[in-house]
């Protein structure tokens, strides 16, 4: 789908995977800024192309993209066996568990099904393991992490290179608070928003109206999420896939303890590692510690990429064949994202 983009989709996609206006009809501002970059648009045309592009599945969505963890509950990456003549058994099994939100087929000779379970109390991980490990007959290996070294999830395109655009500044002046907790109100704003914004001339009032609340609330609440980390970024959220990222390889290390507190920075650098996390080794089962997720458009340019990666590695200590390795996923087993219903309720103000 991604070679039959226009110059000028491909300068918006480009420019808005993050930092959109914050106001109250922001594809003005937002137009006006890529004029400013040599692409001729106003803000119906900008209006329309999004849409275009949502209705297209270019997008997965359109709008703030909640960080889960900063809303409630716990999330959490999970290794497995599934033996090979009865897999679609065992996928189904575990994608029958409501905590399950994405489960993936990787190519590895024993840990060859991962699924990211998402709770609302942290105890409960330990149970739904447990309850799948009975159901299955498997052991399955939680790999929390331990520290984030990055989120991107940014997918550039060819085309005009408007990656510099920032509206982010626009909006309301807020002040972040250190509230880890949600009000009644933060609640219902984050359960509307959480599967996108309406792509209207004016959607943050569109909220406002669905929520029964001040456009202005909406304004200064999404911005103020913005700068304490609640949202990682307001933008258009691409599905990759139909950009042509169809190379998704799970790079892992088993990088020194010393010396991972500088690999990670260095490695987050690359613009094309989407995630880069520290998480446990399983004595016997599973020797990496770090985990740096690369996409490539093509098999060719995901091990050029994986390549940088190591070779970035060695600057810091020396890396054997046997220290790494690359797992991709072959099939989607499940994927219907972090719910936060749950999550955000959990961690909601009693008044």
């Amino acid at each position: 789908m991604s070679e039959d983009l226009g110059t000028v989709d491909r300068a918006v996609l480009n420019a808005f995977q993050g930092g959109f206006p914050v106001v109250e009809r922001p594809f003005e501002p937002a137009a006006a800024a890529l004029a400013d970059h040599g692409v001729d648009i106003d803000a119906d045309e900008l209006l329309t192309r999004v849409q275009d592009l949502d209705d297209a599945g270019v997008l997965t969505r359109f709008g703030a993209l909640i960080n889960a963890e900063a809303i409630g509950g716990t999330a959490t990456l999970v290794a497995t066996h599934a033996p090979e003549d009865s897999y679609d058994e065992h996928a189904e099994m575990i994608n029958a568990y409501p905590e399950v939100a994405h489960n993936y087929e990787r190519e590895h000779p024993h840990l060859n099904m991962w699924f990211v379970l998402s709770v609302a109390e942290e105890g409960r991980v330990e149970e739904v393991l447990a309850e799948i490990e009975a159901e299955t007959g498997e052991e399955t290996y939680n790999l929390p992490k331990q520290q984030e070294f990055h989120v991107g999830a940014k997918f550039p395109v060819e085309g005009p290179q408007t990656q510099d655009i920032d509206c982010s500044d626009l909006g309301p002046d807020v002040t972040p608070t250190d509230s880890q907790s949600l009000t009644a109100d933060e609640l219902d704003l984050v359960l509307e928003i959480q599967d996108g914004l309406p792509v209207t001339a004016t959607p943050y009032a569109d909220v406002a109206d669905e929520i029964d609340a001040d456009v202005g609330w909406v304004l200064e609440t999404i911005k103020r999420f913005n700068a304490e980390g609640k949202v990682r970024r307001v933008g258009v959220i691409p599905n990759h896939y139909a950009l042509g990222y169809s190379e998704n390889g799970m790079t892992v290390w088993d990088v020194p303890d010393e010396v991972i507190d500088e690999v990670g920075p260095a490695i987050a650098e690359f613009d094309f590692v989407t995630h880069c996390y520290e998480r446990p080794r399983h004595d016997g089962v599973w020797p990496y510690n770090f985990f740096a997720m690369t996409h490539g458009r093509s098999e060719a340019e995901s091990q050029e990429r994986i390549q940088q990666v190591r070779d970035r590695m060695t600057d810091h200590w020396d890396v054997s064949e046997d220290d790494w390795d690359t797992l991709f996923s072959t099939r989607i087993l499940k994927k219907t994202g972090i719910r936060l219903d749950e999550r955000a309720r959990q961690n909601t103000e009693t008044a």
